[in-house]
């Protein structure tokens, strides 16, 4: 979750910032062919510089904004046995998995958490909680390392951002036709842009955002399934399995910390469309119910 929340949260922040950039350098004006019609050719490809270069720029600077926003230290020089134990476990996952060597770390907190970022598979980032190093066994981080190397190695933030740029696009071109709908149909205004249609503007670009990352969750939730059956394979079916469980185990045992929503356990309709994993059940369903197959990455 805070792999995708993270970059969600600088997405939406690059949109805005590029937004109003376009809106005070007057290239809205190109949307318009004579001052009056909207341009619909152009406003599609304004939303797709605007669209797509939130979400690229989310990806490419979601290491560095990972690690300050969450206090990540990276391991360079192991300085104990857990940590020399964290960096060779990944060494050797990363290598079954045909990619390079993240870099990986650790941040202090207390709930059990990890993730893996990065704009290329061969340049990721994974991190552990020290939450997470304190409630599980090494079998069970070593399962957790396999799901996030999984991740890298199927290049899950390349296709989010890709996926989120599409998504951006839309939102970006239904907000400016809602907004100069209602600049000339309600409020009249006859020839260029009134207040009107940048204050709708954004409001809709905002409420169909949030509508909109229900896609982007749903793609989240799917590819869970398919890190879990990367763990599988690096780590183990079992160890994946009884990981799980431990997280389950712990939202189970009040009192329940804010950061496990992330999981979305017991998760009523609407917050589970909005949710970047599936519940815990299914994900350990799904586990039992596979066979030992070689998973292409």
């Amino acid at each position: 979750m805070m792999r995708v929340g993270l970059f969600l949260a600088t997405n939406i922040a690059v949109m805005f910032i590029l937004s109003i950039t376009f809106s005070l350098l007057g290239i809205g004006g190109l949307l318009q062919e004579n001052g009056v019609d909207l341009d619909l050719y152009a406003l599609l490809i304004h939303s797709a510089v605007i669209g797509f270069s939130g979400s690229l720029i989310s990806l490419l600077i979601s290491k560095w904004s990972v690690k300050r926003s969450m206090g990540v230290q990276v391991i360079d020089d192991p300085a104990n046995d857990t940590e020399r134990w964290l960096k060779e476990t990944v060494r050797q996952q990363a290598e079954r998995a045909g990619i390079g060597m993240p870099e990986v770390g650790i941040f202090n907190h207390p709930s059990p958490n990890a993730f893996a970022t990065g704009w290329n598979k061969n340049n990721a980032l994974v991190a552990v909680s020290t939450g997470l190093m304190e409630h599980m066994n090494r079998d069970e981080v070593e399962a957790v390392l396999g799901h996030e190397v999984s991740h890298a190695a199927n290049g899950d933030m390349v296709t989010l951002a890709l996926v989120q740029g599409v998504v951006n696009t839309f939102v970006v071109f239904l907000s400016r036709v809602i907004g100069f709908i209602i600049d000339r149909v309600v409020f009249k205004v006859q020839r260029g842009h009134g207040p009107a249609f940048w204050i709708v503007s954004m409001l809709a670009q905002f409420i169909l955002g949030i509508l909109a990352s229900t896609i982007v969750m749903w793609f989240s939730r799917r590819r869970e399934f398919r890190a879990d059956e990367g763990s599988a394979q690096l780590a183990g079916r079992y160890k994946m399995i009884a990981a799980l469980k431990r997280l389950q185990a712990a939202h189970d045992s009040p009192p329940l910390p804010d950061e496990m929503a992330a999981f979305a356990i017991n998760a009523g309709k609407v917050q589970a469309m909005f949710s970047s994993h599936p519940p815990l059940q299914d994900r350990i369903a799904a586990l039992e119910a596979l066979t030992d197959k070689p998973t292409v990455y």
